[in-house]
């Protein structure tokens, strides 16, 4: 195996669930870097990595192949591997169980809580479905299938080996789960149903809301129906047939029904308090049903979560989704 693709063994274990960062050193003919801090000081330049990247050089916590601790002074070294844990933001601890609904030695499928995020990004690290699972159930090969917003609830499902992760990531690729959502929204008689909701959704980077593209070509396929109505509340089906980001949230707003909780649809509210559970999206992946591509098994997956606010409206509005 050549040296290209060869990746070494970390030589630092996971923290919090959290694997090391890893980084390859990139070619340098110019010669412009005479010592790793010079590359890595130009790397994070007018970042927020700049200062932690420097202060953990200072404190031995930047390692090489077999663990060496790398300096400032140290030689460049192209095609060489570092590895190092950042620092750990300060999170609010998500006071809600991930419930395990499925496991064998290859698949978990868990029961998500809202205002979980699936994977570490951004503020949230340790905090994530992912990072506890590893802790929780001591999986540190654990590695998500696919991904849920951190506002929705419900169904998640991770691969245990990562020999297995391919063929799982590819069953959401390929479209091969029958994904089925439960959302709480007004009830408009006026509004038909059940309807399919095609059109073009963008998200763009940095910026809280995607849109829908009028006369683009459509990316973005859901089927909606009603199941039950109770007054001006209505219990909807969603069927996705793709997996843009955000675009149940997105389609039912479009349809004048935007579901109950979103913070940012059909208006960006404020940033809440990251430790404010009230009034949680009133969004739930409810089932999953798909062949597994390593035993071969038939799975059809119920959550068993409830959306609180169809039950109990003013609890919904005053605190967190019921346990």
């Amino acid at each position: 195996m050549s040296r290209r693709s060869h990746i070494p063994p970390a030589p630092l274990p996971q923290q919090d669930g959290i694997d090391p960062v890893r980084m390859r050193l990139p070619p340098d003919p110019e010669g412009r870097w005479p010592h790793l801090g010079d590359y890595l000081t130009e790397r994070y330049a007018g970042t927020r990595g700049a200062e932690s990247m420097a202060r953990l050089l200072a404190q031995g916590r930047v390692l090489g192949e077999g663990g060496r601790v790398l300096r400032p002074q140290d030689p460049y070294e192209p095609g060489g591997w570092l590895w190092f844990h950042r620092d750990m933001p300060d999170e609010p601890a998500v006071p809600f169980p991930i419930r395990v609904v499925y496991r064998d030695r290859h698949l978990l499928v868990v029961d998500k809580p809202h205002f979980l995020a699936t994977t570490p990004r951004g503020s949230h690290v340790t905090q994530t479905a992912l990072a506890r699972l590893r802790r929780e159930l001591d999986l540190p090969a654990l590695s998500p299938a696919h991904r849920l917003d951190r506002m929705t609830a419900g169904l998640v499902m991770f691969s245990i080996r990562p020999q297995d992760r391919g063929a799982y990531q590819l069953l959401f690729q390929q479209r091969r789960v029958r994904k089925v959502y439960e959302a709480l929204a007004p009830h408009d008689p006026a509004v038909h149903l059940p309807r399919t909701v095609r059109s073009h959704i963008e998200k763009v980077r940095g910026e809280m809301a995607a849109v829908e593209v009028p006369d683009a070509e459509p990316n973005a396929e859901t089927l909606v129906e009603l199941t039950e109505a109770r007054g001006t509340l209505g219990r909807y089906r969603l069927t996705p047939h793709t997996g843009r980001t955000h675009q149940l949230r997105v389609h039912m707003n479009g349809l004048g029904l935007p579901i109950l909780g979103d913070p940012v649809y059909p208006v960006v509210a404020e940033p809440a308090d990251p430790a404010d559970y009230r009034r949680p999206l009133q969004l739930l992946a409810r089932t999953l049903t798909f062949t597994d591509p390593v035993t071969g098994l038939s799975h059809h997956l119920e959550t068993g979560l409830t959306l609180q606010a169809w039950d109990d409206p003013e609890g919904w509005a005053a605190g967190p989704l019921a346990p």
